[in-house]
């Protein structure tokens, strides 16, 4: 038996190259990292001067092909740059935040709690853009400068440095394929506003005297009013909020920013539902996903999320407890504006409503609290215009006398092609149709009905089959099936065939099963195989769950001709004209025609015409 005791190896280059093909997602993430140490460095100092204020300066150098990012923060002596500039994994900002252990920390003062870095991988990520990296610093404590000095393998060289004022300088030597870096100034520029717009350092690239980063942000001022919040939004993210929700809590975590309703309409549920999130003011990413509502994909801003901990990429959030909390919090704070929207606003949450009303009417099939909101602003298409739920409710009171339980029914049609021919019909009367043609209104009104606990709401298709319609809608009495031979008669035109009574000018009535029309159209895309194998089990298992049912047509007993023809029977002459009128009728409203009944429309039509004008 025998053991031995080896220290850790670490291959520097391979650690680089997972880095940039695995940790970090983009190729100026360095850049971001040394503004975050620089930054780390001037909160250090400032909270042992509260008249200093501190900046960082980023220069180019096209001729050396360097970058040089300049603090004049905190500094570091000789023994804490071998410590933690040369050592993966151990960082000041670590330390001081505690993930080092209290050990650690007993040799550093200062509070962590306006500190980004904690991960001590910051520096090793300018590798990514360098070849060599150099750092001269000088602490604000005193004693002589240092420099530190590395290239990717393993060995660091020390020296004394020639730094004169406190603070530190870090030189990138990029590798020649990214020398850019050194010469197009706009690529600095728009990683620094990606990733530092925020933190409260002025940022100068190249010696300007104008900061290239906003710091200050009217979302993040809780004492400013809404529509000043508004126009900064407007000119940050360039267009023109719907409305803007400003969230500032302290308990139980605390948020800073504000959300605003983008004019921008998200094409479908694929959207994620995506915030910018900043920590202590740097931006960990502008599309942190699962922090807002899923119905939510229309809001965007800018949240301030200082409980929440970065991955070590700094690029998203940890999903922990306290991710979770503020989810649970935004989440409410979002119900809780539309809804005081809805108390003094109406008309703006209508306006919102209805320009995201696909996204809204989806998800609110799923969200109950969603749906309360909806209740009195989502308008639906009614025979008497657009209504809201609580309105189509007040207009669709049971007829006591008829009606022995429910006390409200709404009649509903999901055919747009019969929307003018029932608004007609109810037009005469005293009940309303609500035309629920539009994607998710049909779920989502049957969704508002089960929400009403306090009444008894019976919902129910426009249709002669529904219970009530054909006597309180169309006036019709007496209705009842044809008889068997006279549903033969009409199998070609694969309808369901119905007697009554009603106004003498009318001979035959239609109405469409959408269900049915839509059946269909599917069983010929089988027919042609269009459609794939998957799909079609889930088609035929939809519809053998719940049968589609087929179009139907009403014979008026009261007609002359209707009433002749019942009476002499299906071999009458006047059978091939009733059949006519019945073609006619589907046509109208818009049926397809079956193959067959094509056929006998043929020839229905050549028996008419011989019995005017006799054969040829």
């Amino acid at each position: 038996m025998w053991k031995r005791t080896i220290p850790f190896k670490v291959d520097i280059a391979g650690v680089i190259e997972i880095m940039g093909s695995s940790l970090y997602s983009r190729i100026d993430t360095p850049i971001r990292e040394l503004i975050q140490n620089g930054h780390d460095a001037i909160m250090r100092r400032r909270t042992a001067d509260l008249e200093y204020s501190g900046r960082i300066d980023v220069v180019q150098n096209v001729d050396r092909g360097t970058i040089t990012f300049s603090d004049d923060g905190i500094g570091l002596t000789a023994e804490e740059a071998e410590s933690y500039l040369g050592t993966l994994g151990i960082g000041i900002t670590g330390i001081l935040k505690g993930r080092q252990g209290l050990e650690a920390a007993e040799h550093n003062t200062g509070s962590g709690d306006d500190l980004i870095g904690q991960f001590g991988i910051g520096l090793f990520s300018a590798f990514m853009l360098a070849d060599r990296l150099s750092v001269e610093s000088l602490s604000v404590a005193g004693g002589e400068a240092v420099r530190w000095e590395a290239g990717p393998g393993t060995e660091i060289q020390l020296s004394q440095g020639t730094r004169t004022t406190p603070g530190t300088e870090i030189t990138l030597t990029l590798k020649k394929h990214l020398e850019k870096f050194a010469s197009e100034e706009q690529l600095l520029e728009f990683a620094i506003k990606q990733f530092a717009d925020f933190i409260p350092i002025p940022i100068h690239i190249n010696g300007a005297s104008a900061r290239v980063n906003v710091i200050q942000a009217a979302w993040f001022d809780s004492t400013l009013q809404r529509s000043d919040v508004e126009m900064e939004i407007a000119s940050y993210f360039d267009e023109s909020p719907l409305d803007v929700i400003p969230i500032h809590t302290a308990s139980p975590v605390t948020i800073q920013g504000a959300l605003y309703v983008s004019p921008q309409r998200t094409p479908g549920f694929t959207d994620d539902s995506v915030v910018a999130a900043t920590i202590r003011r740097m931006v960990i990413s502008r599309n942190i996903q699962d922090l807002l509502p899923p119905w939510a994909s229309f809001l965007r801003g800018i949240l301030e999320l200082p409980d929440c901990s970065p991955t070590a990429s700094r690029e998203d959030l940890v999903r922990d407890q306290h991710f979770e909390l503020t989810r649970r919090v935004l989440s409410d704070a979002i119900f809780e504006h539309f809804e005081e929207l809805a108390q003094q606003q109406p008309e703006r949450l209508e306006a919102i409503v209805n320009w995201h009303r696909f996204t809204l009417a989806g998800s609110a099939l799923a969200e109950p609290l969603l749906r309360k909101i909806l209740r009195d602003s989502y308008r639906f298409l009614t025979s008497d215009g657009e209504l809201t739920f609580d309105e189509i409710l007040k207009k669709s009171e049971a007829d006591p006398i008829a009606e022995s339980e429910a006390e409200y029914v709404i009649w509903c049609n999901a055919d747009r092609r019969q929307e003018a021919y029932l608004s007609e019909l109810f037009r005469s009367g005293q009940s309303i149709c609500v035309h629920a043609i539009r994607s998710f209104e049909e779920g989502l009104l049957a969704a508002l009905i089960a929400d009403t606990t306090d009444a008894i709401v019976d919902l129910r298709i426009a249709s002669p089959s529904s219970p009530g319609f054909a006597e309180s809608i169309l006036g019709m009495h007496d209705l009842e099936e044809a008889t068997p031979d006279w549903q033969e008669y009409f199998d070609a035109s694969e309808v369901k065939v119905s007697i009554a009574s009603f106004a003498t000018s009318q001979p035959v009535m239609a109405f469409l099963n959408e269900r049915y029309e839509l059946s269909k159209t599917l069983e010929s895309l089988k027919n042609t195989g269009d459609i794939p194998r998957g799909f079609q089990r889930l088609i035929d298992a939809h519809f053998d769950a719940a049968p589609a049912g087929q179009n139907e047509v009403i014979l008026n007993r009261q007609h002359r001709l209707i009433g002749r023809a019942l009476s002499k029977g299906t071999r009458s002459p006047l059978a091939n004209v009733t059949r006519l009128l019945v073609h006619n009728a589907l046509q109208s409203a818009g049926a397809q025609t079956p193959r067959g009944a094509k056929s006998q429309l043929a020839d229905d039509l050549d028996w008419i015409a011989e019995m005017l004008w006799g054969r040829d």
